[in-house]
Parts: C-alpha cells; sequence; structure tokens
C-alpha cells in the first residue's frame, strides 16, 4: 500500500487487514467489515495532553467464518505465515511528533516516527490470545518498542466480541533517550535535573475493547487503553514538569459491514 492519499495514510495510522481463512471455501461471498470513527491518545509518550487520531479497521473474511480477532491497540501488519494457532508477519505503527514547547520549550524537538517491524502471536485457547510485536522508528526517536500483549476473548460470532488483557511495553535507550532524557547541556539551561534513562520496561497496563453489531449492517466498535510508566520514564524530570505517568487511550467507531459476491 502506498501512503499517497489521506485514506491510505489513516487506515495505516490506526487499522490492520485481515485475509480470509486458508480453507475458506472460493465459492463462498466475501465479507467486509469498515470501521471508522476518532481516538483520543497521549500527544506523545509521558505526556498530560491528548490528541485526536483516526481509529479505522478494515476486515475481511468469506462466508460464515468470522472476522478474525484484532485487539484495538495492535499495530498494522498482515500474517504471512498461519500455521495451526501460530501467526508471523510484518507490523507497522506511528509515534506522535513532540514539540519543544511542550517540555518548557528549551528541549530538542522528537519528528513524527514511522515504526516498521514484526509481530508473533499465538492463540493458547480459542478465548484466549498472546501476541509480542516490535517495531524500529525510522526517523523521529529512532529507537526501538515492543509490545506485549494477553487477551481474553469473548464472542458470539461476528454479532458481539468483548476483550480485556494485559499490556507491557518495552523501549531501548535510544527511544528513552527521545521522550525521557535530559541531557546536562540541556539541564544547565533549561534549569531541570540532568536525567539518563536506560532500556527497559516503560510501561504496564491492560487494554478492552468492545464490538457489537446493531444491524446486520451497522455496528459500533470502541476500545479503553491504560498504560502507566515505570522504572526510569516515569522518573524523568519531564514527566514530572510537564506531563504524567498516567497515559489514557479511547476510541470509538462506526462499523459497516457488507458482502460481495466470490471472486
Amino acid at each position: 500500500m502506498k501512503l499517497i492519499r489521506p485514506l491510505a495514510l489513516a487506515l495505516l495510522a490506526a487499522g490492520s487487514f485481515h485475509l480470509p481463512a486458508a480453507n475458506a471455501q472460493e465459492n463462498e461471498p466475501r465479507r467486509t467489515r469498515i470501521a471508522l470513527g476518532p481516538q483520543l491518545v497521549p500527544s506523545y509518550p509521558g505526556s498530560d495532553s491528548f490528541d485526536f487520531r483516526p481509529f479505522v479497521d478494515l476486515s475481511r473474511t468469506r462466508g460464515d467464518i468470522p472476522f478474525a480477532f484484532e485487539a484495538p491497540d495492535e499495530g498494522g501488519g498482515l500474517p504471512l505465515l498461519t500455521k495451526g494457532s501460530f501467526q508471523f508477519g510484518p507490523a507497522f505503527g506511528f509515534e506522535g511528533r513532540r514539540r519543544g514547547r511542550e517540555v518548557g520549550g528549551l528541549l530538542p524537538d522528537v519528528g513524527f516516527t514511522v515504526e516498521l517491524g514484526g509481530f508473533v502471536q499465538y492463540a493458547v485457547i480459542d478465548s484466549v490470545r498472546v501476541r509480542v510485536e516490535a517495531r524500529q522508528g525510522i526517523g523521529g526517536h529512532q529507537g526501538m518498542v515492543a509490545n506485549i500483549s494477553a487477551d481474553y476473548i469473548a464472542r458470539d460470532a461476528d454479532r458481539w466480541l468483548f476483550s480485556v488483557g494485559p499490556r507491557m511495553t518495552l523501549t531501548n535507550r535510544r527511544y528513552n533517550r527521545a521522550f525521557f532524557d535530559v541531557a546536562a547541556a540541556d539541564a544547565a539551561q533549561s534549569g531541570l535535573p540532568a536525567h539518563a534513562t536506560d532500556g527497559g520496561i516503560q510501561a504496564l497496563g491492560a487494554t478492552a475493547g468492545l464490538l457489537r453489531q446493531l444491524t446486520p449492517t451497522w455496528g459500533i466498535y470502541g476500545y479503553t487503553k491504560y498504560d502507566r510508566l515505570v522504572g526510569d520514564p516515569a522518573d524523568s524530570p519531564l514527566v514530572r514538569e510537564f506531563g504524567s505517568r498516567n497515559q489514557f487511550s479511547g476510541g470509538l467507531a462506526l462499523t459497516y459491514s457488507f458482502a460481495s459476491r466470490a471472486d
């Protein structure tokens, strides 16, 4: 996919794509579900302000096979390999820009970052899935971030789906340096104490999502997420003075489902 149109960018920013199951009958109609709405997320890691961003998801399946589960806070991607309950594939994400004026006006900006990497996930049982996703920043923070998640999933086919589970975010030294460090030279002019962060666990939290079909065509999709910064990032003077250790996110989308004839 090319990032040349606003809708394509929105899909990449918040959605992911699901292909029909490999064993689906080729003559069964293809079903598509599109979700579109707003989400409210921290402006940057450690921020106490929020940005509105698009909350978009695109899922496809065939016949009566339910749409594949996707956690609302995971990165976008496609499974390249599916073997039983195991899946592997590329993943992508984005991180918002931090302007110097948001942290007192005397520290450097951190540019908008495209993050590219991969994921592995495993369905322990039908109602429990674990996923590990790692992405490298291109531009911006230039660091690496990994998300470890587990989800309990309750559903009635596509009529409704509820998920909830814990989250762990790990970041390397370069990522933390961009968002949480105060270099000695910057400390002198900003009045903040110097602070250096090592890589490791950045945050612990949980995410809950709900998808409800209201009619055969229309439905709603919402989620809420909470992360708590821990360790060196939580102790950063930038977080204490200008941000918050508590990181909240949430989104609400309207879904539209339709079927098309078999290919």
